[in-house]
Order: structure tokens, then C-alpha cells, then sequence
């Protein structure tokens, strides 16, 4: 079973060495050794360490150290490790959003009456140890990572810092409260829209008691509308920079990265995404769902909510965004297929890939089921490619760190399917990239899901597709100067040939799937001649890719 780290809440201790193969619900005594609830004026002093994506309105770590000791005995510390800015490029809209989000969130404790300790260290191990040295606490609290290194990491910090260590249980997933197969072996598929219904039954989320609300456990064929060209697109709110925001501008301005600084307006406070979000359900989530699918030049975020940088930080939770719009459809204010589809996105697929990160451990890394072994084309830095999709897709993300899914996974991993690019090159990109890159989010989401180089284990079939489905679902191909219609050619859309280059490769194994059985049908329109043609225009297209060098 999938170890989440959200059942027990477990012990670390010098003399241990190791963990406490004493699991339980409760806190270990060897570390709370005041009575919780009753707390005396001799009270220890306890640390809680309170990581930047994990700024919580209800910090189970940190309630857990109040209610053992009592608000004044407790220290908070924050660590900003310059290390780990540098240990890959970041898209520095993101550092904005995390650094801020995480000196305001000190600043909202403080006024609650903490001691916080926002420390600037070069390494989270360092940072943690001249908080130790300054504050002297006898033990240190904190919730458990989302990722498999952090948590590695936080397994060492008992012997690291000399103290005993209690790691609670993350709350940030839902999965932590409800495994629905918690025996299945990682390599056992496990089909996302029953992984979804199970979810839906145990929260009793748009139930009829055990059937669906409204009969239909998805919508998804009322939500693949292209979007009309006159329809109006709503903005979302932007958040003017304050004095902290501008202060950690002007530090991220001068850090290794991609993108700019300049024009950032997310929210970086609790009160702020909750304001975003009534504006979502009051502006976008009634035509959410109907164009969920659509893609357009005009504008990045259409109808889409844009939350996962605050969800993947803990200011908003999950819970509460699906019964908000559970409501919003009770009450009358959205379609049940626009809040179905919301909810999905949530407990379905966000749910799903948090638990497939933890069920195939870090193995996921390395798979690469399709073989693909093609380094990232240069443009995927710079944008610089005839291909309109791809050049406003890979624009988008390098300068703001945001497109929507269908973007993500029918153009940019589409692409890297087609073309054989190596699924950890195309994963990396991902984290760089995007202002809501996680480890835990994009290694399933793009190697597994995106790429389908973990052999099926996360999605049923790969998700590609030929020009036709972009220029279907997007308005990209009318500024093209690729003819979306054509299959092979001087003018032919490079996802044509290289859509039709890739059945032929692998017919035998794509005829054996039954979801992708009908499109390889298609080969029997391609004449010998024809399938000569595309595989040779693919493979000259293929070798004209140029790496990035350096």
C-alpha cells in the first residue's frame, strides 16, 4: 500500500536513528510531553517548521504544538533555501507567488500572536539548524512533505538537528482520508474515472444517494465545445503587488530563471485566493465545463478557474472548493456539467495523481515505455517555431507560468509524444516552467498521464492526436502557415505526418488497445506510396530538431 505519510503522525528520534515502527494516530509522547489540552507554565519550548507549499488556514502541525503547549511556547520557522531556487530553472513567477505567499503568511501568524523565524539560508538543513541554535526548542513539529525527497529529508532531521522530530500527517490531499485501492500493486492499472467515482461516493459528492447526480457520472461530451469567436471571455482578478510582493520582486529579478517579474498579480494571501475563487464561481464556473476543452489566441485562461498555484500551496483546499460549487449548483448560480467538471479536476484528477505519485514511487521517473529518446527541441526555450500552437503554448508558459490542461497535454505532450522526446527532459520543462510545478503533480501528470511512458499504468492509451483535434478545439491553425488539412508535403502540419508516422511505427501494439483501436483503422486509407511519404517527412522533420546546447 502507498505510503502517504497521512494516516499516522510518527516519531523521529536521535537515539532511533530511524522511524518508529510504532504508528498510531496520536503524537508521540517522546515529543509532546506536556498533556495536550493541559498545559502548564512550564511548558517546553517546541518548534513547528511549516514548509512554503504548505501554508495552510488550519496548519495541523502547528494547532497540534498550541494545543500541547500553548501558543507562547511554541516558535514558527520558515525556511527560503537559496539551494533549492538553484537546483533547477524556475519560472520566476512562481518564486514570487511561493516567496510572498510565504512572508505574508508569516506575517498573518505573527499578528495572531506567534514567534515566527523567517530565515534566508542557503539549504533547508542549515536554515533549520540556526533556528535550533538560536531558539533551543526541545522538539520540532511538522507536517510531512508532499514529495518523496522532502519527506526523505524530514526523516533525517532528527539526527541532523539533535532533537526529536514529529512528522504529522499532510492534510492537503484527500486520498490521506480515503484510499480507494489501497492494496492495488503499482503496476495494476487503475482507470482514473473509477479511481474518480469511488471518491465521489465515500465525500458524498453530487450524490443521489449511490447513483450520480443527474445520472451521468461525467459531461464529457457536452464539455468539448469549441469556443464561438464573438463570445466574451471573462478576466480574472489580478492582485496589485504590496510592499512585501515588490521587496521579493526585486529579489527574484536577480536569481536564476525564466520569465519576468515584471506584470505579476497573483493572489499570495488566504483572504486573496478565496477572493479569487468567489470570483470564479461567480464569472467563469457557469461556462467552465462547455468549453473546458477550447483553445484560443485571444486569451490564456478562458473560463478556467487559474487556482492551482494557490491549491498546490495550501491556501486554498480541496474540500472546500468542491462543496462551494457543489452548492453553486444547488443554489442554482451553474450547470450541473460545469460543476461536475470542476469537481472532477479536484477529486478526480488531482486526487488521482497524487496518489499514483506515492503508489509508483520514484521508479516513475525512469519510464519510458514508448522508448523515446529525442533531446528538447531549442524552441521548447524560446518559442521560436512556425507551429502556432506550440509557439503560443510554449510563449505563454515561458513568460507567465500558466496554460490551461488541454494545452498541456494535446499540444505540448502531444508533440513530445509524436516526436520521441525523452519523457525526463519533458517533465523537467514542466517544473520549470509552469507556477504551479510540483514534483508530486508533474511526474505523474506528464510522464505518466501526458506521455503514457509508464506502459498504461496511469492512463489507459496515449493522448495524441493530428492537426485535425487542434484545429478543431482552437482557433492556432488560422495564423498558421501549416495547412491543418494536409498529411504530408511542403505545407503539411507537422502533427499530421508525425500523428500518422507514429501508428505506422507502432501499429501492432496501438491495434491492441481497444480505446485506440479505431484510429489506427485509419492506416488502411494510406496507401503504400502514402505511408513512404510520412514516414520519410517525419523523420527529416525529426532530424531538422535542433537541442538546445550548453
Amino acid at each position: 500500500m502507498a505510503d502517504f505519510g497521512l494516516r499516522f503522525a510518527t516519531d523521529f528520534s536521535p537515539s532511533a536513528g530511524k522511524q518508529s515502527q510504532a504508528f498510531n494516530l496520536r503524537v508521540d509522547a517522546v515529543c509532546l510531553s506536556s498533556t495536550i489540552g493541559l498545559v502548564t507554565a512550564t511548558s517546553p519550548l517546541t518548534s513547528v517548521w511549516i514548509l512554503g507549499d504548505q501554508l495552510l488556514a488550519r496548519q495541523p502541525a502547528l494547532e497540534t504544538a498550541v494545543a500541547a503547549y500553548g501558543r507562547d511556547a511554541v516558535r514558527v520557522v520558515l525556511v527560503q533555501s537559496a539551494a533549492r531556487v538553484g537546483k533547477t530553472a524556475c519560472q520566476r513567477q512562481k518564486l514570487v507567488l511561493l516567496f510572498s505567499a510565504m512572508r505574508h503568511y508569516a506575517r498573518t501568524l505573527e499578528a495572531q500572536g506567534f514567534v515566527v523565524d523567517y530565515r534566508l539560508a542557503p539549504t533547508f538543513s542549515a536554515g533549520l539548524q540556526a533556528h535550533v541554535t538560536a531558539y533551543q526548542p526541545e522538539c520540532l513539529l511538522t507536517m510531512a512533505a508532499a514529495n518523496w525527497h522532502g519527506r526523505a529529508f524530514q526523516h533525517t532531521l532528527a539526527d541532523r538537528l539533535g532533537l526529536p522530530v514529529t512528522i504529522l500527517p499532510n492534510t492537503q490531499f484527500l486520498v490521506g482520508r480515503f484510499d480507494p485501492y489501497p492494496d492495488t500493486p503499482p503496476a495494476q492499472p487503475v482507470v482514473q474515472e473509477y479511481f474518480y467515482r469511488e471518491m465521489r461516493r465515500h465525500f458524498a459528492v453530487l450524490m443521489d444517494g449511490r447513483q450520480p447526480l443527474g445520472g451521468q457520472w461525467n459531461y464529457d461530451k457536452q464539455n468539448r465545445q469549441p469556443l464561438p469567436a464573438d463570445l466574451p471571455l471573462p478576466d480574472i482578478p489580478v492582485y496589485e503587488p504590496d510592499e512585501i510582493t515588490r521587496s521579493v520582486m526585486a529579489e527574484v529579478a536577480n536569481m536564476p530563471g525564466l520569465g519576468a517579474v515584471d506584470g505579476f498579480a497573483l493572489a499570495v494571501t488566504r483572504a486573496e485566493a478565496l477572493a479569487a475563487f468567489d470570483d470564479f464561481l461567480a464569472h467563469r464556473l457557469g461556462a467552465f465545463g462547455a468549453y473546458e476543452d477550447a483553445m484560443t489566441t485571444r486569451q490564456a485562461t478562458l473560463f478556467h478557474s487559474v487556482l492551482s498555484p494557490y491549491l498546490n500551496i495550501g491556501l486554498l483546499e480541496p474540500l472546500e472548493l468542491i462543496e462551494a460549487a457543489e452548492r453553486a449548483y444547488h443554489d442554482g448560480r451553474a450547470p450541473l456539467n460545469s460543476v461536475e467538471g470542476f469537481v472532477r479536476q479536484i477529486l478526480g484528477w488531482r486526487e488521482y495523481i497524487y496518489w499514483q505519485y506515492w503508489r509508483q514511487g520514484p521508479a516513475l521517473l525512469a519510464m519510458n515505455a514508448w522508448v523515446a529518446d529525442r533531446p528538447l527541441p531549442a524552441f521548447f526555450w524560446s518559442g521560436e517555431t512556425e507551429m502556432a500552437c506550440l509557439r503560443h503554448v510554449i510563449r505563454r508558459a515561458l513568460d507567465q507560468g500558466y496554460t490551461h490542461h488541454i494545452e498541456r497535454l494535446m499540444v505540448v505532450c502531444n508533440f513530445a509524444v509524436l516526436a520521441g522526446l525523452l519523457p525526463t527532459a519533458v517533465n523537467d520543462w514542466f517544473l520549470s516552467c509552469y507556477v504551479d510545478a510540483y514534483e508530486w503533480v508533474m511526474v505523474p501528470n506528464v510522464i505518466g498521464m501526458g506521455l503514457n511512458a509508464d506502459g498504461g499504468r496511469t492512463a489507459t492509451k496515449p493522448y495524441i492526436a493530428s492537426a485535425n483535434y487542434i484545429h478543431k478545439m482552437s482557433d492556432y491553425c488560422a495564423g498558421c502557415r501549416y495547412n491543418h488539412k494536409q498529411r504530408h508535403g511542403p505545407d503539411a502540419c507537422p502533427f499530421n505526418f508525425l500523428y500518422w508516422d507514429f501508428l505506422i511505427e507502432h501499429e501492432e501494439r496501438l491495434r491492441a488497445n481497444p480505446r485506440l483501436g479505431r484510429n489506427v483503422l485509419g492506416l488502411r486509407h494510406l496507401d503504400e506510396a502514402e505511408r513512404t511519404a510520412v514516414t520519410r517527412q517525419a523523420q527529416q522533420f525529426l532530424a531538422s530538431l535542433v537541442a538546445p546546447t550548453g
